[in-house]
């Protein structure tokens, strides 16, 4: 039987972990944290449980998809609740509770812009095309050669794609009003990107989100992480955890050991037919391995652009909140200086958007009785210096005060839990490039074949699944991800 390391178990390594399984491999897993999901970790702290990483759920049908290959459905792990709203905007002088029926959507967009839930209808039928188009199809290639791309579906409804327009430009030509431009440019955030600098291909998101819908998994995101744990288990994967890889044998131009160190500082090495890197590919490839062997050097990773990194809090409450959302955004200050700061002039915010999660309004499990579990995020750039306490403190009393004023409720006075997470915890716990959270943003120089290969160019037996490889950032193209690898994978060495 043939074997395949798998370096990391994020949801893009769970997923390879287990199509390499089903394909009759001998598959072993390598994590240097304690618990599967990388990013998607859990955190259990004085009877509250926070999802550390994604807390949106949707396109559930990829979710689906995964579980049906192993004969199992997503109830068979988790139970999906809708919400509705959906989430809510706050703007400077305004807010918006956005509804999950489409219909009422229109009719809310009418109230604030005449004639514009006619044009929510052509945005979404064109949305829908580059939705079927993208999941289908783009998704799902490898991006080895530009050969991939001469599908005649693809040819043909090059131009319905939009690929060489801008999300910004895409619905500056439909609304007018900032709020419901806003409203459609927000789903980019999570591709790592301005809405100028990413294709109108990705209002395929909006498709996502307004027609498909938001979703949560009864007891967090992290039910997704058990249930793909346990489909890989079934299927005979052997995972070891609290384990630090350190090098990448290579011998005759292939990966044939996988060296790591267990916690313990036991020395410990797993032969490999193939080496699959499901960690920071940057790392993979410039800690794991010699220079020569690297197919990528520092200058091209210095180029790259980066999705960002996150100011992340996580926060328990001793009382219950009224009229909050488990999806808040406050887009009450400028969208524009704070995407410079991030993307243009990177550096800590001046005065930063940030999203809420109270996952505790949907979910009881997640917080004690009579407790309020939220979960604070702001965008920031990566690589950034001076990620102190001091700092992170500074950023959770601006934010907090906004909510506070926002929602009319005193939070700090009823704080019993609270721990920060940023760029250095990034870097510490992931080994993540430059901090980032994200991976790599998904502009049009870094799509399809322009993105770091799936294979690596000098070591025929290694590849890479995950954020930083196709099809890109985001939960469902990380089990894509691994999907896509996989099938490489089988294909050239089974």
């Amino acid at each position: 039987m043939k074997k395949v390391v798998i370096i990391g178990s994020g949801f893009a390594g769970l997923s390879a972990a287990s199509f390499m399984a089903k394909a009759g491999w001998d598959v072993t897993v390598v994590e240097k944290n304690s618990i599967p999901g990388g990013r998607a970790r859990q955190l259990q702290e004085k009877g509250f449980v926070f999802d550390m990483g994604p807390s949106w759920y949707w396109m559930p049908e990829v979710f689906e998809r995964f579980f049906n290959s192993f004969g199992k459905k997503v109830a068979d792990y988790y139970q999906l609740q809708r919400l509705d709203p959906s989430y809510r905007i706050y703007w400077k002088n305004d807010k918006m509770d956005v509804p999950a029926e489409y219909k009422l959507l229109k009719e809310l967009f009418e109230s604030i812009e005449p004639g514009s839930s006619a044009m929510l209808d052509k945005v979404m039928k064109e949305a829908a095309y580059k939705y079927e188009v993208g999941i289908n199809k783009l998704v799902h290639k490898p991006g080895q050669s530009i050969a991939e791309f001469l599908d005649w579906d693809l040819i043909k409804g090059v131009f319905k794609l939009d690929v060489f327009n801008s999300i910004k430009r895409h619905f500056a030509r439909h609304f007018k009003d900032p709020r419901i431009k806003q409203l459609l440019e927000f789903p980019v955030l999570f591709l790592g990107a301005l809405p100028q600098d990413t294709p109108a291909l990705y209002s395929l998101m909006n498709y996502a989100d307004i027609k498909l819908g938001t979703w949560y998994p009864k007891g967090g995101m992290y039910k997704i992480v058990e249930g793909m744990y346990s489909v890989a288990k079934e299927l005979g994967v052997k995972f070891i955890f609290d384990c630090n890889v350190k090098e990448i044998k290579v011998e005759n131009g292939l990966a044939s050991k996988v060296l790591a160190q267990l916690f313990s500082e036991t020395e410990i090495s797993f032969d490999a037919d193939v080496v699959i890197g499901a960690a920071d590919y940057n790392f993979i490839e410039t800690k794991l391995l010699q220079k020569k062997y690297r197919t990528y050097t520092d200058k091209y990773w210095d180029t790259r652009v980066m999705a960002p990194s996150c100011l992340l809090y996580y926060v328990g409450l001793n009382k219950k909140l009224t009229d909050v959302l488990h999806h808040t955004l406050f887009f009450d200050v400028s969208f524009d200086v704070h995407g410079n700061e991030i993307y243009k002039n990177p550096q800590w915010p001046s005065n930063p958007l940030f999203y809420v999660c109270a996952a505790s309004v949907t979910d009881e499990t997640v917080a004690p009785d009579n407790c309020e579990n939220l979960f604070f995020l702001i965008p920031v750039a990566t690589g950034l210096q001076g990620d102190t306490e001091i700092l992170r403190n500074e950023y959770f009393e601006k934010i907090v005060k906004r909510f506070e004023e926002r929602i009319g409720q005193n939070i700090t006075d009823a704080i019993i839990y609270k721990r920060s997470y940023s760029v250095s915890n990034f870097i510490e716990d992931y080994n993540s490039f430059k901090g980032n959270a994200y991976g790599l943003a998904n502009t049009l120089l870094q799509t399809a074949i322009l993105k770091p290969a799936c294979r690596s160019k000098k070591v025929a037996n290694l590849f890479y699944t995950g954020q930083l490889t196709v099809p890109g950032p985001g939960v469902p193209p990380s089990l894509i991800s691994g999907e896509v690898v996989a099938k490489q994978v089988i294909k050239n060495f089974s």
